[in-house]
């Protein structure tokens, strides 16, 4: 399930992305898939080693074209280790409401990213996030749990403030709403409930076969239900000279282009 956009955030052969927070790597998949050479970095060595597995198996299943390269590394958001403007795209998907230090890591994102390059940048909207709050103290006061509900202008704001432009947006993810309410009233950590359960199979079914009653009625529902925020932005250009990264320091990330 893709919270981004591809279409509105285009990513093709040679260019360089990072999935910031990549989680189980489902934006780092479909950005290999589309030949780009990509980074996803997570602080969670579990969700790393599994991205890696996968990408090993697409490379043997032939999933993405030969000239494209992924790898998963283990890094922290607040000092990312790589140099200035290495990433033509980077992707922050729902990770900024885990962070405290929320400034701190959109300033390193900029700074990752090159001048004239673009960001993709989700979280949870604020209602569908606000009914969780209220239902369940358990869904967001856990170890690495949600640390923060943002505003829309509140978000945007920090990121102009980090040094990105806003180019558009939209919500995302509205049949999902429900569910997590649902998990939040039973239990939001039963994964055997009954109700869940259904409410579950039908997210599956609807994410493997996407009939065009459900596409529609989600459509329809975004924009006040919508899980999910998704902005796209990009950095400006900047009539200093770029800083660029060596082919010393694009070996170490894996993003040579050899």
């Amino acid at each position: 399930m893709l919270t981004v956009d591809f279409d509105r955030f285009p990513v093709g052969p040679g260019q360089r992305v990072l999935d910031l927070g990549c989680g189980a790597g489902r934006h780092s998949f479909e950005a290999y898939r589309r030949g780009a050479e990509v980074v996803a970095l997570d602080y969670s060595f579990d969700d790393v080693v599994g991205v890696s597995s996968m990408f090993g198996a697409m490379a043997l299943e032939d999933q993405a074209p030969p000239a494209a390269h992924a790898i998963a590394v283990r890094g922290d958001a607040f000092g990312l280790p790589f140099a200035d403007g290495t990433f033509d795209r980077i992707i922050a998907s729902e990770i900024l409401e885990h962070l405290p230090a929320d400034e701190q890591a959109m300033a390193e994102l900029v700074r990752v990213l090159r001048p004239g390059g673009l960001a993709a940048v989700t979280v949870p909207a604020w209602l569908p996030e606000r009914v969780c709050w209220a239902l369940s103290t358990g869904y967001h006061s856990v170890e690495g749990g949600h640390v923060r509900i943002y505003r829309r202008d509140e978000l945007l704001g920090r990121l102009a403030a980090a040094g990105l432009e806003y180019l558009g947006g939209h919500s995302a993810h509205a049949l999902h709403a429900p569910y997590w309410w649902l998990r939040c009233l039973v239990g939001v950590h039963d994964d055997d409930h009954p109700v869940t359960k259904v409410y579950h199979r039908l997210l599956v079914w609807d994410m493997m076969k996407r009939p065009r009653l459900t596409r529609w009625t989600e459509q329809a529902l975004n924009p006040v239900l919508g899980k999910s925020v998704v902005f796209y932005l990009r950095k400006p250009l900047v009539t200093s000279p770029e800083k660029t990264t060596s082919p010393e320091k694009l070996a170490e990330a894996g993003l040579g282009r050899g």
